[in-house]
């Protein structure tokens, strides 16, 4: 079985400079590190995570913790954070609490117990103060953060709203609809429909926001909700959907109801996620920067366990994307 001083043989490095791209510690130029990885693959040689643990305060494993795995923005964060915790020598260790405050609870504990690097924490219910006390870096995504020292990145949802209502508007829409949030659930999702509302007072338009149930928002299926808004405001022209899944389904409710898209009602959705550009029509969405945002979730808790000083708070900018939706 190959040792450290094997491969550093075969790299021509030092083990010192093999221990430090193992463990991640340090500068390692790329091209050292790519020697290194190459001669390890060549010699077979696995490090043993357990025995570096032992020596590390944490394990380089970063936590993430997601309401569910299926919705589709979920699925594009989880496959970017995976991606960039590779980059940086980490792996994931992935928790789908399907929206339970108390898998929540189990998982973070898990994560905890693990001696994870750090966490990366989509959910509503999970209090984070038992991390915090162990020093455990916790990047809060797209979720509120009160009395806590958790780093919290979001996108800019209250402008990605007014951007939305104002491109309707633009497209001659009149009478706007908003379907997102959850009732009693206060999210930083909730501020697009602020921003919504806020377009349509400055231009003078009808704006209404319909949100949904706890139910509704766990099971992803929106049908009946939409129905019922299109059945409530039958003269609606323009939709805002919080989410490129509402947006979808938002699609589907209309062609059972014989109502075309752009043609009668044109439609905004939210995120750019996949489903946006294979749905027919396509749907113009608000591009949210997930790749960035799991990116820096990395390179922020890498740089907190080097003790270095990070933002308390990161809003990154939205844009629109212009899909057959509003033609």
């Amino acid at each position: 079985m190959a040792t450290i001083k094997d491969i550093a043989a075969r790299a021509g490095v030092t083990a010192t400079t093999v221990s430090r791209v193992i463990n991640n510690r340090g500068y390692i130029s790329e091209a050292t590190r790519k020697k290194v990885s190459d001669a390890m693959k060549e010699m077979h040689y696995q490090p043993n995570e357990a025995a570096r643990s032992l020596s590390r305060r944490h394990t380089n494993t970063i936590g993430v913790i997601v309401p569910h795995i299926i919705h589709p923005f979920f699925n594009k964060l989880i496959s970017n954070l995976e991606r960039a915790a590779s980059a940086r020598g980490y792996k994931i260790l992935l928790c789908n609490s399907q929206d339970q405050p108390e898998k929540e609870a189990e998982y973070l504990d898990m994560c905890i117990s693990n001696k994870v690097s750090g966490i990366v924490l989509c959910s509503k219910y999970v209090q984070t103060e038992k991390s915090h006390s162990l020093h455990i870096p916790v990047i809060s995504f797209e979720r509120e953060e009160e009395n806590s020292s958790a780093v919290t990145i979001q996108c800019d949802n209250y402008q990605g709203g007014k951007i939305a209502a104002n491109h309707l508007i633009e497209q001659g829409c009149k009478k706007l609809l908003h379907f997102g949030g959850v009732r009693g659930k206060d999210m930083p999702a909730d501020r697009r429909a602020d921003g919504f509302i806020e377009a349509c007072r400055e231009k003078g338009v009808q704006g209404t926001i319909m949100v949904s149930n706890q139910l509704v928002y766990g099971s992803m299926h929106y049908q009946e909700y939409i129905q019922e808004g299109l059945e409530k405001f039958p003269d609606v022209d323009g939709i805002f959907a919080s989410s490129d899944l509402i947006a979808a389904q938002v699609i589907q409710i209309c062609n059972q109801m014989g109502i075309h898209i752009p043609e009668k009602i044109k439609l905004v959705g939210f995120d750019d996620v996949l489903i946006a550009s294979v749905t027919t029509p396509t749907i113009t969405t608000i591009h949210q920067p997930i790749k960035e945002m799991s990116e820096l979730s990395v390179d922020y808790i890498d740089r907190l366990q080097k003790n270095e000083v990070v933002p308390s708070r990161t809003s990154m900018p939205v844009w629109l994307v212009k899909r057959d939706s509003t033609l």
